[in-house]
């Protein structure tokens, strides 16, 4: 047990320090390149920070544990949007992260909401026997990476409107290039090893196996984003955080079409349960009132009342609370 502990303080720690240097490389890179750092949060950071979880959950459909990857994603949004709502309400700078100059940042927040409602729709059409197969591969997974990469484009068409200050402090495009693959390999590295930790030590506590892949697994594979976020913050770059997670967020839910073809008992949200269902719908609620907060201007804001940090931070822990009630804890941990 304490080996155990021990192993996943260590593995955290090198992903908190390549974190750290992984954010200011994107946007050294953002500046270098005029790729503008909406862009650079949306694809760079997001992708990078999301590897593990693509590679966690290649290795749960191997297991034959859908439950497990479709929780682990799911729930790795629910706690990216809890970690961007935790920087803005911590942060002392009078700049709020939710705020009108975020307004740009909607089109990937509504993107968001489309994808994990797609996934929403396929596992609740599953339970009524209609899973769309098409050669063994699940048509729900696919039609979301469609739609993902769809949305890539706008955002790249809408940032090509807007002009971005470059400001690289001196660092060359080849220096940044090398410094953001070494520290992504790094971090893809030490995530991946992270998340059988946390399964091992869940499976100790005897925590539900739903619980587990909605929560602790996607707490771990969501370490990446907690530490590029909060460097993003610190760097004032709210665009670049923003990005990361709407990114990470939208990136998950297209990890699920890979995810799917690795997985060959079946379709992957054909056979998840529909218990994540509840928590997509609480990822679309949270992330709705993260949009409302970005196009609300109230000459006066009322901390409890109004769409904001606050609220997205309460709703995200009760919603963990709640998962932790309503998941089965009969769900075994799949064998390694």
């Amino acid at each position: 047990m304490l080996l155990l502990v021990l192993q996943f303080i260590g593995l955290a720690a090198v992903i908190v320090i390549f974190g750290i240097m992984l954010a200011k490389y994107a946007d050294a890179i953002a500046d270098i390149t005029g790729l503008g750092r909406t862009l650079a949060g949306l694809v760079l950071l997001a992708a990078a920070t999301s590897l593990p979880e693509l590679a966690v959950d290649c290795s749960f459909a191997l297991s034959e544990a859908p439950d497990f990857a479709v929780g682990a994603l799911v729930g790795s949004s629910l706690f990216n949007l809890l970690i961007l709502g935790v920087m803005d309400f911590s942060h002392r700078y009078p700049d709020r992260i939710f705020s009108a100059a975020s307004s740009k940042h909607i089109l990937s927040a509504s993107t968001s909401l489309l994808l994990t409602g797609v996934v929403i729709l396929f596992l609740v059409l599953s339970q009524q026997n209609l899973k769309f197969v098409w050669n063994g591969f699940g048509l729900g997974p696919f039609v979301i990476f469609v739609l993902y990469v769809l949305s890539l484009r706008m955002v790249y068409m809408s940032e090509k409107e807007e002009e971005e200050e470059a400001s690289a402090d001196g660092m060359t495009l080849r220096r940044a290039l090398i410094g953001y693959l070494v520290t992504t390999a790094i971090i893809f590295f030490a995530a991946s090893a992270l998340a059988p930790t946390s399964e091992k030590l869940a499976e100790v506590t005897g925590l539900g196996g739903t619980f587990v892949g909605s929560t602790f697994v996607a707490l771990t594979t969501s370490l990446p984003e907690l530490v590029t976020t909060a460097a993003a913050v610190r760097m004032g770059s709210f665009d670049l955080a923003i990005g990361n997670v709407l990114g990470s967020n939208n990136f998950n839910m297209a990890i699920l079409f890979p995810v799917d073809c690795v997985y060959r008992k079946g379709t992957l949200l054909g056979d998840a349960e529909l218990s994540h269902a509840i928590t997509g719908c609480i990822v679309m609620v949270i992330t709705a009132i993260a949009i409302l907060s970005m196009v609300y201007r109230p000459r006066k804001r009322n901390v409890l009342l109004d769409p904001g940090a606050g609220m997205v931070v309460v709703l995200a822990i009760l919603a963990i609370s709640a998962l932790y009630y309503l998941s089965p804890a009969s769900t075994a941990l799949p064998a390694p």
